[in-house]
């Protein structure tokens, strides 16, 4: 017989997960919850929106925010980025800062805890990809330098490819979660829409399969997703912002498009559980990421947009 959980004893706890660039926010959020909510690559800036995943063990539930890695922006859709950075920090009951093994103090973590300092935010450091480190006793010298800029809650190397840690993590995060019931129903896993899931896993085939000049100049939006009797029918768009750009994307004979599309395609009947007929369209718009109006069309949220 379930054991039925007693609403009184419930805790919950809103955490972002922050951090530079490439450090794995991602594959960490992905691991806690025991999903993939979150796009990865091995390219900087990924993620581009914040990324909710709910995690729900007992009478705890922790509402994680995957963001994207702290840059200095150059582009509207870089303001984007680091609004979505700031306004997450500004908004939880505590923060997962993410840095990597074996790196120096980066200008993103001094600026991140000079945040928590100012907002009195409790946080927990995260040293991720220690599976990738050979002399661990750097890592004592690297968690040193990280906590003189802020009083940690906790430190906990990890390794998000292999699961290390990731148990004391999960243990240290919840120490945070403050009484009050849960959020979400227990079985939620993201706030993320079927269609906005759909889109990404494209983007994620775009920037494991391009070259460097086209990831972060495309975006995909699912224009049409229906059921029938036992499929499930996916349009997408691809946006580019050059010529050049779609004849690589779709390759000679199709070959590009195809591969992205199967691949996608695989990750989409993993996902929902169901067989996908999947079928892609690559359009041009020029210097969309420049463009305040065409990145609330594709989707981003306009008010984070302004001055």
């Amino acid at each position: 017989m379930k054991e039925i959980q007693n609403p009184a004893e419930e805790r919950a706890a809103f955490i972002a997960i922050v951090g530079r660039p490439n450090v794995g926010k991602s594959s960490l959020l992905n691991r806690l919850i025991g999903a993939k909510l979150a796009i990865v690559s091995k390219k900087p800036q990924t993620t581009r929106t914040r990324i909710m995943g709910v995690w729900t063990e007992g009478p705890v539930q922790l509402v994680f925010i995957d963001t994207p890695g702290l840059i200095k922006p150059k582009s509207p859709l870089g303001d984007f980025m680091v609004r979505s950075v700031t306004q997450s920090v500004a908004g939880v009951d505590a923060c997962l800062l993410v840095t990597e093994a074996d790196t120096p103090v980066s200008k993103a973590d001094e600026e991140l805890c000079a945040r928590f300092r100012a907002l009195g935010v409790p946080a927990v450091l995260a040293v991720n990809k220690i599976d990738l480190l050979e002399d661990k006793t750097k890592l004592m010298a690297q968690i040193a330098s990280l906590s003189k800029l802020y009083d940690f809650d906790a430190v906990v190397p990890v390794s998000a490819r292999d699961g290390d840690g990731l148990g004391i993590l999960k243990d240290e995060l919840s120490k945070l979660a403050m009484p009050g019931g849960h959020l979400f129903p227990p079985d939620t896993l993201t706030d993320q829409s079927e269609r906005t899931l759909a889109a990404e896993m494209v983007r994620e085939k775009i920037l494991r399969f391009t070259e460097q000049e086209i990831p972060h100049g495309v975006a995909v939006v699912t224009e049409r997703m229906r059921e029938e009797k036992d499929i499930t029918h996916i349009d997408c768009t691809i946006y580019c912002e050059r010529a050049a750009h779609k004849g690589i994307l779709i390759g000679k004979g199709g070959q590009m498009l195809k591969k992205i599309g199967t691949r996608a395609r695989e990750d989409m009947e993993r996902f929902f559980d169901t067989k996908i007929d999947l079928q892609l369209w690559v359009k041009v718009k020029e210097d969309w990421r420049q463009r305040p109006e065409t990145l609330a069309a594709l989707g981003f949220d306009a008010k984070s947009l302004e001055d």
